[in-house]
């Protein structure tokens, strides 16, 4: 028997905006330590943000922030959790029509994985997935998955993911986004002038005159990229070089630059909507 494909999630009729995107800088979530984030309380819905749980690789071990509230260790896997895919999410909610509960995460042999059309994973150069969560990837993606990765930098980064999507999918090429692709359209458009550097909070600095100012790490270049399957669907959605999950997680900071933080939901929501209707 062939394997199952995901059954997209019915988008509520027609899709609106419901506030403006600079809105969401008002709305006054605590912003100083993700261990302060109030939680989404848990509810069944249409869309949920879930955040794939992986193990790091041991010479990349992320080997500090155990949280205080849930007692978790910080891999790699939850940086920027829990603000980031609460605030993504209150944000959609906001936007759109879908019908959005609680931000959830599991690792790619959680039973449920199937239930979720959407999958997001932030420092994707450091991650060691196993042979089996390589094969449920596969599975994943081919049954109609679709699979966000962010905030992972350098060649070296770049060449362990890679080296990992190889394993997931041999002989899918990994290609620039190009500015015609649906996604880029599908509700926002994005065009050519928008694939720029999203910072991360790390990248702002106050200067004497109290402006802030954007320092993009010396020798990168934002990269929007992503691998097909066999019928030119996209199924991975790539952030390299880039924060989008910083731009979501200080929506509400006013040091952050709300131009960003407006094209990160831009692209955030565009993936959301072409994963549950393509």
């Amino acid at each position: 028997m062939s394997p199952r494909r995901i059954a997209p999630a019915a988008l509520a009729a027609g899709l609106s905006l419901v506030a403006t995107l600079a809105a969401l800088g008002q709305r006054g979530i605590p912003q100083s330590n993700d261990e302060d984030e109030p939680p989404i309380p848990p509810r069944a819905s249409e869309f949920h943000f879930v955040r794939m749980e992986y193990t790091d690789l041991p010479q990349f071990h992320r080997r500090w922030g155990i949280s205080s509230r849930t007692g978790m260790g910080s891999g790699w896997w939850n940086v920027d959790w829990p603000a980031a895919d609460n605030h993504f999410t209150l944000g959609v909610q906001r936007l759109t029509r879908l019908d959005t509960g609680d931000p959830r995460h599991m690792r790619l042999t959680d039973k449920n994985l199937f239930d979720y059309p959407w999958i997001y994973a932030t420092q994707a150069g450091w991650w060691d997935l196993s042979d089996a969560e390589v094969s449920r990837l596969r599975e994943y993606l081919l049954r109609g998955g679709f699979l966000v990765v962010d905030d992972f930098w350098g060649p070296e980064q770049w060449d362990i993911f890679r080296h990992t999507m190889d394993r997931v999918l041999p002989n899918h090429a990994i290609t620039n986004i190009d500015p015609s692709d649906a996604v880029m359209h599908v509700l926002y458009d994005i065009g050519p002038k928008d694939l720029t550097f999203i910072p991360g909070s790390r990248h702002l600095r106050r200067m004497d005159d109290g402006s802030v100012q954007v320092f993009q790490p010396e020798g990168t270049a934002p990269a929007w990229r992503a691998i097909y399957d066999d019928r030119n669907r996209m199924v991975v959605a790539i952030n390299f070089q880039t924060d989008v999950g910083d731009a979501w997680e200080f929506a509400d900071v006013p040091i952050y630059p709300e131009a960003m933080t407006e094209l990160a939901y831009r692209f955030g929501i565009n993936y959301i909507v072409y994963s549950m209707t393509h």
